[in-house]
């Protein structure tokens, strides 16, 4: 490599606090680091997205909290929701400060301008989810993140300390003996790579992504963030749990939010019957998510399931019991997506589903602050496994969750740095590692095969072997197909431009969906028990005994390491889980 490339690279930008990711957790994370220490801090957040293009926007349906406990609801009851939903591997302490924190938020939100939906009497409106005993999801129609993500980004904007890095791809991190020292950047726009010195580091760059062919996740979702991480020396906990979201539109995949099951909508298959009261009797379409898509699973397995486009069988999530007024007023995103992407009306029919890959119950481990196990690095959001969600998350807990940490997060690493930590000179060897792959052994070199055949190969590997319901075989088959990917994966991107180069951005995120698939598919075979989102064929009980503990992986390069931990439990002991 160039050694003038390379000194222009050191140290080019500096800063105090880096947040990596620009949804929820990010920009309530840089609006609280900014804002917390007495001197001004530099707060950088970089991300590889316009930052009103992160995923955050797409969420629709509610955010969780306890606003109105003189009508009935509670702190102890959303903890028991959470922990029961979780499959009883929630953390027990995170939950109660999750729960305890998350009315602060809301109101916070509302200072800050955000236009929540209002009952008649003015006061914030929340409606059911699943899992939840009281309708405790506040809302602004269906299109909750949006409106969410508008109002921290206009906040964010206030704070003259707060500096956007847009579209700065984070490649590694720079970590000596144990502490964080910056990161490595790759800028689309010229194609340099950057690096910054920091003194403390959030990431809340979301979940692992697309590692699914059928998936409500934009498609620059993907495991950045857990990656540059777990190969910096922080364990990735829980990654085996993928959440399903029983509702995705057919044959595109977009969310059809939980809220339109909270606000009276109802699951019918091919033959017109209301199935869930075979599996949910007392909660029905209400059942925590886990349980819906394996229903729906079993529905179509069974052959009660309608043939779609493209061979994608599917049921129907029919809206019109719901109220012309209520659709068109509750969930006029719903209805416009279905009206623009499968040319019908939701008023009048039924909208085609099935589940997708939605959320990662697993993260980057961190405590109850959200610090990592490097040390001046913390984690928020999706990214992060603190753990409040176990084995299965409840809907509307995960925009609150965001907010939660993103706040706790941004606090602790400004008062970090307000206490002087001298981060010293940046080390040259991990900046020389990355610009070494990039710059030599990809750029301009004609690859073995085609990276997009890879990406394919390693969604339908997954989409096979590692999907709702899970077998020791065919997990195996899917750990030699990713590990076969691994081998036979290029070194070069055909494109050899610096500029705006998308196959160069492509490719790495490839090399991050390989590594971090591999970590789901050893935590998940190495659990032989069923779970939440987690059912196995072959071990169809949950096994308290040997596995109500965390798994904790490792990067090596052989492969994950894999470790448990036992999960904190402060009051329930697991019971069998009922709906």
């Amino acid at each position: 490599m160039d050694g003038e490339v390379l000194d222009e690279m050191v140290a080019d930008v500096s800063v105090d606090v880096a947040v990596v990711g620009s949804g929820l957790a990010g920009l309530r994370a840089a609006i609280e680091a900014s804002r917390t220490s007495r001197n001004k801090l530099a707060v950088g957040v970089f991300t590889k997205t316009q930052v009103m293009r992160s995923h955050s926007v797409s969420a629709e349906g509610g955010t969780a909290a306890v606003l109105y406990p003189e009508e009935g609801d509670s702190f102890q009851s959303h903890v028991y929701d959470t922990v029961k939903g979780s499959d009883f591997l929630a953390d027990q302490d995170a939950v109660e400060l999750f729960v305890r924190k998350a009315p602060e938020e809301i109101l916070q939100l509302d200072r800050w301008g955000m236009p929540w939906s209002r009952r008649p009497d003015g006061k914030i409106a929340q409606r059911s989810f699943g899992g939840q005993s009281y309708p405790r999801a506040c809302f602004a129609e269906d299109k909750v993140g949006f409106f969410e993500m508008s109002t921290l980004y206009d906040t964010a904007l206030k704070h003259d300390n707060v500096q956007f890095f847009p579209e700065w791809a984070v490649v590694s991190l720079l970590v000596e003996a144990g502490k964080f020292k910056g990161l490595v950047a790759l800028e689309l726009k010229t194609g340099k790579l950057h690096t910054v010195e920091a003194k403390a580091g959030i990431i809340a760059t979301g979940g692992a992504g697309r590692l699914y062919t059928f998936a409500t996740y934009g498609y620059s979702s993907t495991p950045d963030g857990l990656y540059i991480t777990y190969r910096a020396g922080a364990p990735l906990k829980d990654m085996e749990f993928v959440q399903f979201h029983p509702t995705a539109l057919v044959p595109s995949g977009i969310l059809i939010t939980e809220a339109s099951r909270g606000e009276g909508g109802i699951l019918l298959n091919a033959r017109g019957e209301r199935f869930m009261k075979r599996y949910a009797p007392e909660k029905m379409e209400l059942a925590p998510r886990d349980i819906i898509s394996r229903a729906m699973y079993t529905e179509m397995a069974e052959g009660r399931g309608v043939e779609g486009p493209d061979g994608m069988t599917h049921l129907y999530l029919d809206l019109r019991e719901v109220g012309e007024e209520k659709v068109k007023t509750r969930l006029a995103g719903i209805r416009e997506i279905c009206m623009r992407l499968a040319g019908i009306d939701p008023v009048n029919e039924p909208i085609p589903v099935r589940p997708a890959a939605h959320y990662y119950m697993g993260g980057v481990d961190t405590n109850l602050e959200g610090a990592t196990a490097v040390k001046g690095l913390w984690a928020a959001g999706e990214a992060a496994c603190v753990s409040i969600n176990g084995a299965n998350r409840l809907g509307s807990n995960s925009t609150t969750e965001c907010l939660v940490w993103g706040a706790i997060a941004g606090r602790a690493a400004a008062e970090y740095v307000a206490e002087k930590h001298n981060i010293g000179p940046v080390s040259k060897a991990e900046v020389e590692r990355v610009s070494k792959h990039v710059y030599d052994e990809l750029l301009g070199k004609a690859p073995r095969e085609n990276p997009y055949d890879i990406r394919n190969e390693l969604q339908s590997a997954m989409e096979r072997t590692c999907h709702i319901y899970r077998d020791e075989k065919t997990m195996l088959e899917g750990l030699a197909a990713l590990r076969s990917l691994k081998q036979r994966m290029f070194r070069g991107v055909v494109d050899s431009s610096r500029y705006y180069n998308t196959n160069l951005m492509n490719v790495l995120e490839i090399e991050m969906m390989l590594e971090v698939s591999e970590v789901i598919l050893v935590s998940a075979l190495n659990r032989r028990e069923s779970r939440g989102a987690h059912a196995r064929v072959d071990y169809p009980k949950r096994d308290d005994v040997n596995f109500l503990k965390h798994t904790l992986a490792y990067y090596s390069e052989d492969g994950p390491r894999v470790e448990y931990i036992s999960p904190t439990i402060t009051e329930y002991m697991p019971t069998e889980r009922k709906y």
